[in-house]
């Protein structure tokens, strides 16, 4: 499947999805992944036929479908909706789109049974949806795709009317059959823990255009942009202002507010972009699992720690997610506010006693940590998986300049 510069731009001039181009290869997981509004659904719903593409050329295998009716795609959605018809058995509900197309009913049951074994519904053949918990009614929604054998699955956020340890279930269910069946697939969602642990490749999508599409992990390592590294990993990168400076070992430290850290060896090689920055301001990124209370990491040196107020613990076990307090100047861009607005809060703290703007962070402690609401405490981070932005584009930092060095 092949979108070549796909826009799709309504009557009022509103660009829903603009120059999106993208390869799709046979058998291939990918997702579609960002924030509400960014043209996601709607860029699936342009493939599966009901959009009209305004601009670019839709490939499906070798034939051009820009005017193909959705019925003659050989493509099957499954909905945020089971859209089951409620007076139907499961049985009759898988079939129904097979009968629709006057198959003969030994092909028909044979399908229906293959599948239904599949998604492991051979007892509920009988039963009507109202029957079912919300997963088996997930799973006729998937096997009346499946049994239709089409050539790419178009899933639009299937998982989102599940309970959080269905929608775990589910998403391996759904990875299972998919592998399984080899079958092409789109998958639409808003949630990036569904697409990172999903898809063989990720589209992040933001205001009607792709920001980079790569595996799950390289998105995590090595994100292009502001809005990338903000909006892949949970919880979300910790971001702030910062400048590099010179340090007097001939290395690189970054200054922020009170705090400087010193940049490991490895990142300066990995990253000579970063160079071209000494003395000026960017902006860097820090993931929770990389800050860890200093008290259980007694290795890590002095310089490459952070001061801050525990203003939250919450204990999951396993760990303790810290919510710090951090004298450091809160990333200024666009790109962060539009995550913040997201996530349903803001970024920026005021300072106890008036001193200025602070910066919120979040670590990933270790069970054993006995910090508590209200301490200051220091806080190790490890600079080797630092990331950095240029101020002023938003794009990563890595190799030369920061127009020139984002990853592709």
């Amino acid at each position: 499947m092949q979108f070549e510069d796909i826009a799709k731009v309504y009557p009022d001039g509103t660009r829903a999805v603009s120059d999106m181009s993208l390869e799709i290869g046979d058998g291939e997981f990918m997702v579609f992944v960002g924030p509400s509004g960014c043209g996601k659904t709607t860029a699936l719903r342009m493939v599966a036929g009901l959009e009209t593409i305004s601009e670019g050329v839709l490939r499906i295998g070798e034939n051009v479908v820009n005017y193909v009716p959705s019925r003659d795609r050989d493509i099957a959605m499954v909905f945020q909706s089971y859209a089951l018809y409620p007076h139907l058995s499961v049985f009759e509900n898988i079939a129904f789109g097979l009968r629709v197309r006057k198959m003969p009913k030994s092909e028909i049951d044979r399908r229906v049974r293959e599948a239904a074994a599949v998604l492991g519904l051979e007892d509920f053949l009988d039963r009507k949806p109202r029957a079912l918990s919300g997963g088996q009614r997930q799973r006729v929604a998937m096997g009346r795709a499946i049994v239709r054998e089409p050539s790419a699955f178009l899933m639009d956020e299937p998982l989102s009317n599940l309970d959080a340890k269905l929608r775990v279930q589910m998403r391996a269910e759904i990875s299972r059959l998919q592998r399984q069946l080899g079958v092409t697939t789109i998958y639409v969602t808003h949630d990036q823990v569904e697409a990172m642990t999903m898809g063989d490749r990720v589209a992040v999508m933001r205001k009607g255009m792709m920001q980079q599409v790569a595996s799950p992990q390289e998105l995590y390592d090595h994100p292009n942009n502001l809005f990338v590294a903000g909006f892949i990993g949970s919880p979300a990168m910790n971001m702030f202002q910062a400048t590099v400076r010179a340090s007097a070992d001939g290395g690189l430290e970054i200054e922020a507010g009170s705090q400087r850290l010193a940049l490991d060896e490895s990142v300066v090689e990995a990253r000579p972009g970063l160079q071209e920055h000494v003395d000026r301001s960017v902006i860097v990124g820090v993931r929770p699992e990389d800050i860890q209370d200093a008290a259980l990491a007694s290795d890590a040196p002095a310089d490459r720690r952070l001061r801050g107020r525990v203003l939250l613990t919450e204990a999951l076990g396993s760990e303790i997610v810290v919510h710090l307090s951090v004298d450091a100047p809160p990333a200024s861009a666009q790109e962060v506010e539009e995550l913040a607005t997201d996530a349903g809060g803001d970024f920026r703290l005021e300072a106890d006693g008036g001193g200025g703007p602070q910066s919120f962070f979040v670590g990933r402690f270790g069970s054993r940590s006995g910090v508590k609401m209200g301490d200051t405490i220091e806080a190790a981070v490890d600079t080797r998986s630092m990331h950095f932005f240029d101020s002023g584009t938003g794009l990563g930092i890595y190799e030369t300049t920061a127009t020139e060095g984002a990853p592709s």
